[in-house]
């Protein structure tokens, strides 16, 4: 496998308070990595700076070999963990948006990622649940040919029918060619998808590694580790 991204020493400060110290991040190709961290942690801080919305304080990154902002945004497909698609948008308004801004959408896919959602097309933003915008939200991130995939809390909120539903997607959308970076303190739900994990704890990796290594190490599952290392700080 070949390395998609690379984080050296990453740093973002806001007004004297440090978000993220030192974060080194080597991910491959063909992987997903569970995120993981209570609220305030640093890691929205550090989805937004690998999708080249924010600048890192000081330290690097790449993906696929590239470190410019415009080269990035073509690889990176972001799913922030708001929505922000307007109220008036039917389904299908929301896919010609992002079929007109992103030259790597695959308007067929998302067409039928909104079938297996169980989306109607002409369903507006504002009449949907929390859970359906989620599921919207989804299709469009994963309907983009995109190299690296970030979800920042992709389960916030929503219930487990829709949950589940959320998990089969992103176990479709895989592929060897890219890799995807869950965002998430909600970890039973999906730990099971993760090839590597990484704990963040005030902008500093506490641990992190290979995932089925973790377990067999530690005897325990990341959701358990999860615990052991946070209590319940979320």
């Amino acid at each position: 496998m070949t390395s998609l991204l690379e984080t050296k020493e990453l740093t973002k400060n806001y007004l004297g308070k440090q978000a993220l110290c030192a974060v080194d991040v080597h991910l491959e190709s063909g992987r997903i990595l569970g995120l993981m961290g209570p609220n305030g942690s640093g890691k929205t801080t550090f989805l937004k700076i690998l999708a080249s919305l924010i600048r890192p304080s000081s330290g690097s990154f790449s993906v696929c070999g590239a470190s410019r902002g415009p080269e990035v945004k073509g690889l990176v497909s972001f799913l922030p963990d708001r929505n922000t698609l307007y109220p008036w948008m039917r389904a299908i308004d929301a896919i010609a948006f992002y079929d007109d801004f992103f030259a790597d959408f695959n308007r067929a896919k998302a067409l039928e990622m909104l079938a297996f959602m169980k989306l109607e097309q002409s369903e507006r933003v504002a009449s949907m649940s929390k859970g359906m915008i989620e599921k919207l939200n989804l299709t469009l991130a994963f309907s983009r040919e995109a190299k690296l995939f970030l979800l920042d809390e992709p389960l916030g909120g929503i219930d487990p029918v829709a949950r589940e539903r959320i998990v089969s997607t992103i176990i479709r959308t895989w592929s060897e060619n890219s890799s995807i970076i869950i965002s998430t303190h909600l970890v039973n739900d999906v730990e099971r998808l993760f090839n590597d994990v990484a704990f963040l704890d005030k902008g500093r990796i506490l641990l992190s590694g290979d995932a089925e290594s973790l377990r067999a190490e530690r005897g325990t599952s990341i959701d358990r580790l999860y615990i052991d290392i946070f209590g319940d700080r979320n």
